[in-house]
């Protein structure tokens, strides 16, 4: 199975209008500006976080892996989808409403006060003040 763009923008047209961007060697899937699947080597996988993992988990499903930099197996919060929801537009656009929510919810997560220590030029941090 082709998983192009047109054929994407059809699959989940149950759900909504989603826009297709390719990336690495595959393509994120967005919906109203907010990447909720990951479609890489003809599979798709959708976004998923502690509410939304048991699911995936319950139907024997793992998350997208790949090898990082020194061979490192990097597991990620993307999970393929059950086979029969290539078959299944409604129940398709149960589960991709789902990863939406979840993205959003990791979105809000990282704006909430999770804030990057700024590290100066030449590595070194700034000691604190007792």
């Amino acid at each position: 199975m082709a998983l192009d763009e047109s054929y994407i923008v059809e699959l989940f047209a149950a759900f909504g209008p989603v826009a297709v961007r390719r990336m690495f060697g595959g393509a994120g899937v967005y919906a109203a500006g907010v990447m909720f699947a990951l479609i890489a080597d003809g599979v798709i996988y959708l976004k998923a976080d502690p509410q939304t993992t048991p699911a995936f988990e319950h139907e024997g499903l793992k998350p997208f892996t790949y090898a990082a930099k020194g061979r490192k197996l990097v597991s990620m919060s993307y999970w393929r989808i059950p086979d029969r929801l290539y078959d299944d537009a409604d129940e398709l656009a149960s589960w991709a409403r789902e990863a939406v929510m979840a993205a959003q919810r990791a979105t809000e997560g990282k704006a909430a006060g999770h804030r990057r220590k700024i590290i100066p030029p030449g590595g070194k941090r700034p000691r604190r003040r007792k």
